[in-house]
């Protein structure tokens, strides 16, 4: 039997995040193919995390800086290892080529840590344009490029991220592949229509800082405004882990209601009229966004929020990066019953694209099985891959040594 190993940064969290329910779409597609599937996370569980033993898969807790590690993939032998971000890759990469090298490598970004740190900081100073010069001189961007050419290829999920890559850093296509939310084959029936829903929705993670940054500057200068315009709806705030500063500002009185996690993201979709999501940094494609789509929902964001997620496409909303303009496209969209059907449908458009999971479960299945024909080639052509495992990850191995040996001595 094919065997797959998951090494996560954390344990998945599907209901809280959309890197968890990115990483339960992989382990679904390789549970289809057949592999058995293990995931191996050196974090703790919390009570969102998902429970593997209902869904067959298998789970090990792993040790930094630890030959336990050794011992337990050798035994594993996995045909494919999946590396959960790239700092999972720094840890344990050199240890799954050192232990099993013929396993194939991937890695699943997420989304550019490195292009997410820089807008994060020029977003500090005052600006939301970050230059070349910007990326290429972060740590952490070396750092990522890095561990992108260790790996046999990467898993990218937004058109932006795979257009930088390529144009920006000059990375060889045979390493890269885009593969966004892999979504069941569109088909919206069923959903209430626009006079059946009411209020605003804005859904984020309070990890997550630019979901923090977006609340925060809806309740201080969009949703005022928007309020006013329409004072009999109300905006909905749902997500796990939020903090204080964000659950303070709940406010009847204002229609601004922060109601914390929600359980079932469709539900809450389904039953609002617009969602909302002003992000002024960030990188990735958002879960929030395509669930909206999913169930029907207009999106009214701004050009942070869309990048990478709609090519040539007409976005399912408005994308506008002003408050007036953000209040004037949410009003009419909430009151518009025309405008509102053509987003709907914009949104039908987009998913039907970009997202079908038949499609993007073919590339995927395409790519490994060309690897698996001919791994060797494909690593003979990835000659600063080679390098950067021979001279980078000697550093990392042998400082993983030093730091072993004294834990030993203690």
């Amino acid at each position: 039997m094919k065997n797959v190993l998951f090494i996560g940064f954390v344990w998945p969290e599907p209901t809280t995040t959309a890197a968890g329910s990115r990483i339960m779409q992989l382990i679904n597609f390789f549970k289809q193919q057949h592999y058995k599937v293990t995931f191996a996370s050196t974090a703790a569980k919390s009570i969102y995390s998902v429970n593997f033993k209902e869904i067959d898969v298998l789970e090990e807790q792993i040790v930094l800086n630890s030959t336990s590690f050794d011992d337990f993939i050798t035994e594993l032998n996995p045909d494919i290892v999946v590396f959960d971000r790239f700092l999972t890759e720094e840890q344990f990469g050199w240890r799954v080529a050192q232990n099993i090298p013929n396993a194939i490598r991937i890695l699943d970004t997420e989304d550019l840590h490195f292009l997410r740190k820089a807008r994060e900081l020029a977003f500090k100073n005052g600006t939301i344009q970050v230059s070349e010069s910007d990326l290429k001189s972060q740590e952490i961007t070396k750092r990522e490029i890095a561990s992108i050419y260790r790996c046999d290829f990467s898993l990218l999920i937004s058109m932006y991220e795979e257009k930088l890559l390529k144009e920006t850093f000059k990375i060889d296509n045979n390493l890269l592949l885009r593969l966004p939310f892999m979504l069941e084959d569109y088909t919206a029936t069923n959903l209430p229509q626009f006079k059946d829903r009411q209020d605003f929705v804005c859904i984020g993670n309070g990890k997550h800082k630019p979901n923090i940054d977006a609340v925060l500057w809806l309740h201080k200068e969009i949703w005022p405004l928007l309020h006013k315009a329409l004072p009999n709806a109300n905006l909905h705030i749902y997500g796990a882990y939020l903090p204080q500063q964000i659950t303070e500002k709940h406010n009847p009185k204002t229609g601004f209601l922060v109601q914390g996690w929600g359980e079932d993201v469709n539900q809450i979709m389904q039953q609002a009229k617009v969602n909302l999501a002003p992000l002024r940094f960030g990188a990735g494609i958002k879960g929030k966004l395509i669930d909206a789509m999913y169930n029907g929902t207009p999106n009214v964001t701004t050009k942070i929020g869309a990048e990478g997620m709609h090519g040539n496409l007409p976005w399912n909303g408005e994308i506008t990066d002003t408050v007036a303009n953000l209040v004037a496209a949410a009003v009419d969209l909430y009151t518009n019953e025309t405008k509102w059907l053509q987003a709907q449908k914009n949104g039908e458009e987009i998913l039907k694209t970009y997202y079908a999971k038949s499609n993007l479960e073919t590339e995927l299945s395409n790519k490994i099985s060309t690897l698996q024909k001919d791994l060797e080639k494909h690593r003979n052509t990835n000659f600063i891959g080679s390098l950067l495992q021979h001279h980078s990850m000697t550093s990392t191995k042998y400082l993983s040594k030093w730091i072993a040996e004294k834990e030993k001595n203690k």
